[in-house]
């Protein structure tokens, strides 16, 4: 909810104040990606999200907000995600840490001997669905799994686009349904429904939208060409692996020890963190010439600094295969600080539009002209799009929506689940196709695709709204408001 000042002083916004920032922010989000393309959210991005924040700032200050509040705002938005941009942090040391100790190249190494190519793309999306499902984190089956199957694809010429896709559309089903999702609760929370039975009520527009997308991928899958990709070349790159790495099950462990944490629902920060000393250790026990290398030095002190080194800047390769080099060179805190930067520029814009109340201006105008359920169904998703869009957080697009449409759906005789149920699957869902939101930002630095290109093969993402429309429209599956549906 907007968090406006008691000043009596202060005007109620306008429809036409909050849209010109709005208006402005597209503007210069269309001609960044003009001007620089996939680069745009390297810098052009942020500049035109701090822009709009301030243009907000003087519209609200226009409206009799002082600056300190405007700028209250801002912070307040910004201190929403700090706890995601410590996460950022530490999936960037975990990828380092677990290229050093050999893990992500044991991954790489086994996978591109055990999964095919034609039936690659749709067993990336079943794996990472299992995964996220048991762990209830979309960011951690991405930065783990996703990392090393984004090697495998590299290895195999595939597309990587489409095997981000894949990656996100498997990890957001399985944190969409898993009882351990923060999301999950949270939406259940805001609507005041049982948790279990959200999660039972979303399964009708969640498993139709998964099955299709792994339809979709074995069609790619089968379709794919990857004649460039010989068999010869395939060996060369295992061995290029066995070179560098002492490829084996023990280097596995700390991905073993994660996805253990994770389930004992440990929290993700000390997880991520705990992962990465582990890797490091593993690294400095079974891989020593590799971080003494990386540390400059043949001493017990130059493996330690070669680990520290992965920590904070990533792991990089020296191996003569340039695939194996591309694949490798990454990881590191410090590959993650344009993604914090983009984030930072985003929620100042988000929180600066809810303090100025123009958040909560434009939910409410579009409430006002919803006739039918379809129409609400239809408001809803579009409305938790856009707020994924302008405050850059999942977490608000859940939030605000979710106490702002509780009335209207109850107004429709609707049950509250219905209301959550179309959270998830737009608040949750869209999050991740938008390059300055926390998630489309996280997924674009961790998996190394930019947000527009691997949008198009998001297919659960896009296709779970689109589902939730259609039910809308014909009045399928949306529980009454009655007391007999209630206690289901």
């Amino acid at each position: 909810m907007s968090q406006t000042s008691s000043n009596p002083d202060i005007r109620k916004a306008s429809l036409t104040d909050a849209l010109v920032p709005l208006g402005l922010l597209i503007a210069l989000l269309s001609l960044s990606v003009y001007f620089y393309g996939a680069d745009s959210s390297y810098g052009p991005n942020q500049i035109a999200l701090l822009l709009s924040a301030g243009v907000v700032a003087l519209m609200g200050m226009k409206n009799g907000h002082s600056w300190s509040d405007m700028e209250g705002g801002m912070l307040h938005g910004i201190g929403l995600v700090f706890g995601a941009i410590l996460i950022l942090l530490a999936v960037g040391a975990l990828i380092g840490s677990w290229i050093l100790a050999g893990t992500v190249p044991s991954m790489i190494y086994f996978g591109v001997q055990i999964l095919s190519p034609q039936w690659f793309y749709a067993a990336s999306c079943l794996i990472c669905a299992i995964v996220g499902l048991s762990i209830g984190s979309s960011w951690t089956t991405a930065g783990t799994l996703g990392v090393a199957l984004m090697g495998i694809s590299g290895a195999l010429g595939l597309n990587p686009a489409i095997t981000a896709g894949a990656v996100i559309s498997g990890a957001y089903f399985g944190d969409k349904m898993s009882p351990l999702s923060d999301t999950t609760n949270v939406a259940a929370a805001v609507t005041s429904n049982d948790l279990f039975l959200h999660i039972r009520h979303m399964l009708w527009t969640t498993m139709p939208a998964f099955l299709a997308a792994l339809i979709i991928f074995s069609v790619f899958g089968f379709t794919a060409d990857t004649g460039s990709v010989s068999a010869t070349d395939i060996e060369q790159l295992l061995a290029a692996l066995r070179e560098e790495f002492n490829i084996s099950l023990v280097s596995l462990i700390p991905l073993a020890l994660l996805l253990i944490m994770a389930w004992r629902k440990i929290p993700a920060y000390p997880t991520l963190i705990i992962g990465s000393l582990v890797g490091c250790a593993i690294g400095l026990i079974f891989e020593p010439e590799t971080a003494r290398r990386l540390g400059g030095g043949d001493s017990f002190l130059a493996a330690i600094k070669g680990a520290w080194y992965s920590l904070f800047d990533g792991y990089k390769s020296t191996s003569s295969n340039e695939n194996v080099a591309e694949l490798l060179s990454k990881g590191g805190m410090s590959s993650m600080l344009n993604t914090v930067w983009l984030i930072i520029s985003a929620m100042a814009f988000g929180g600066a539009m809810e303090r100025a109340g123009f958040l909560q201006v434009i939910v409410d105008w579009t409430l006002s002209r919803v006739k039918t359920v379809g129409g609400l169904v239809t408001a809803t998703v579009f409305t938790c799009f856009g707020m994924n869009a302008a405050a850059g957080d999942q977490y608000m697009a859940i939030i605000i929506p979710g106490r702002m449409f509780r009335d209207a759906f109850a107004d429709k005789g609707l049950h509250g689940l219905n209301l959550s149920r179309t959270l998830e699957d737009s608040g949750t869902i869209t999050s991740v196709l938008i390059p300055w939101n926390t998630c489309g930002a996280y997924m674009s630095a961790t998996l190394g695709v930019a947000t527009f290109a691997y949008a198009p093969y998001a297919l659960f993402n896009l296709i779970c709204p689109l589902l939730a429309i259609t039910y809308g429209w014909f009045h399928f599956k949306q529980m009454p408001l009655s007391p007999a549906t209630s206690q289901r």
